[in-house]
């Protein structure tokens, strides 16, 4: 298992999300001590636009055209270019310095689906060996967070953006290495219907589809808040250097995708959803309890939130890409993935995002956030969401419904944000 192509894929995607975690998780807390506090939302909403742009580049460009580590090679170079001149024009305006931020995100959101094409393609078991892939990304995620918070203690500088730009650099450069990937669908015909995942809205006569879309869609728009604003909030209620506190959540998430079979086979997929938003509920409601209480006591119930994350996105992102694969035949399987990806991180974080910067707008006065309202609002609103997914879905699909199996040939077009 261990020959130099199966290393080179796992060094490509410790880098691949070392780009993103380098300076996604800690821009808030720059943008507050820069005088953008109140553009914060925004600065949250760029990713959810290029999620929606992303799927007509994927379709039109790299699946017809280039060989896939070329473009993954390209996007990173220009990516890390936007990142380079990203702390000038902070110093010019929050609108230049967002459109620098969306330009990144442009190239950069287009290379998730682009890294799983590359490893999907070049492995000889995808069931046994992905994962043990896919786990170097969320451990680049983790290294990148420790980089810039705990080695160069850069929360709040400028330095955030030169480690995400180098490393696009080398991540761009060693794209060129990797193993040769044509254009898997070159010199075929394309609808708008396929590359805008239009053809799996048929799948939305079925009712537990509807239900299953409808809540993912809901739950996401909540879920904007601790994207945007929990790195602030650990910092803002006394953690010192709180980009090192935010990779716990990664670490859970190690675990509990190693768990998932486990639960998998025990819970299906309702009760894996729905245990995953309930996750989501009862995150908030500890974060929202810390800032009511206030000093050494609010710390362990913000750690605990943070472990959480495991569960929240490896139980409701995770099980909600497993369901589709097997809800969906298998032409329109990739459509339905990329379908979700548009509902849930396009327009659910897209919409959430700015409403949850409204929100965190509304509750600050003089520099003084309240915390404790930020927090209680997605809380009531997740839950509401999760009830109602509990009453109305009901579908019997498990890990032993489809022949094919899942995480095969029908990868996922992008990932969630972590």
């Amino acid at each position: 298992m261990l020959n130099s192509k199966f290393i080179g894929l796992s060094v490509m995607m410790f880098l691949q999300f070392f780009v993103w975690g380098a300076w996604y998780v800690t821009v808030g807390n720059f943008m507050a001590a820069h005088g953008m506090e109140d553009q914060i939302g925004w600065a949250y909403t760029v990713a959810p636009i290029a999620a929606i742009i992303s799927p007509f580049f994927l379709g039109f460009i790299a699946d017809r055209y280039f060989a896939t580590e070329r473009v993954l090679g390209v996007l990173h170079l220009l990516g890390a270019v936007a990142m380079f001149a990203a702390p000038t024009t902070a110093t010019i305006s929050s609108t230049a310095f967002l459109f620098t931020l969306l330009l990144h995100v442009l190239c950069y959101m287009p290379t998730l689906g682009l890294t799983n094409t590359l490893a999907f393609q070049n492995i000889d078991d995808q069931e046994k060996q992905f994962p043990i892939i896919r786990v170097f990304g969320t451990i680049g995620w983790i290294v990148a967070n420790l980089t810039v918070s705990y080695v160069l203690g850069a929360d709040t500088s400028a330095t955030m953006f030169y480690v995400t730009a180098t490393a696009g650099v080398v991540l761009g450069i060693f794209s060129f290495s990797l193993p040769h990937t044509p254009p898997p669908s070159a010199g075929k015909a394309v609808t708008f219907g396929e590359i805008a995942g239009l053809d799996a809205l048929s799948m939305m006569k079925e009712r537990s589809f509807l239900v299953f879309i409808l809540g993912s869609f809901l739950i996401c728009i909540p879920l904007a808040a601790y994207y945007a604003f929990a790195p602030v909030f650990v910092g803002d209620i006394g953690f010192s250097k709180p980009g090192t506190w935010m990779p716990l959540g990664q670490g859970s998430e190690i675990l509990f995708m190693l768990l998932m079979p486990f639960f998998f086979s025990r819970l299906g997929v309702k009760w894996m959803l729905f245990v995953g938003m309930a996750a989501w509920v009862i995150r908030y409601g500890l974060f929202a309890g810390g800032a009511a209480i206030g000093g050494d006591l609010a710390y362990p119930m913000v750690i605990l939130g943070i472990l959480l994350h495991g569960i929240c996105y490896d139980f409701f992102f995770v099980t909600g890409f497993i369901y589709t694969d097997k809800k969906c035949p298998k032409n329109i399987r990739a459509q339905a993935q990329g379908f979700l990806v548009l509902v849930t991180q396009g327009l659910g974080l897209g919409i959430g995002a700015p409403m949850m910067q409204t929100l965190k707008s509304s509750l600050t006065t003089d520099g003084v956030t309240n915390w404790q309202m930020l927090w209680l609002v997605p809380c009531i609103a997740s839950g509401v969401v999760m009830i109602l997914f509990g009453i109305l879905f009901n579908d019997k699909v498990d890990a032993s419904d489809d022949e094919t199996g899942y995480g095969t040939e029908d990868a996922p077009a992008t990932e969630p944000t972590h």
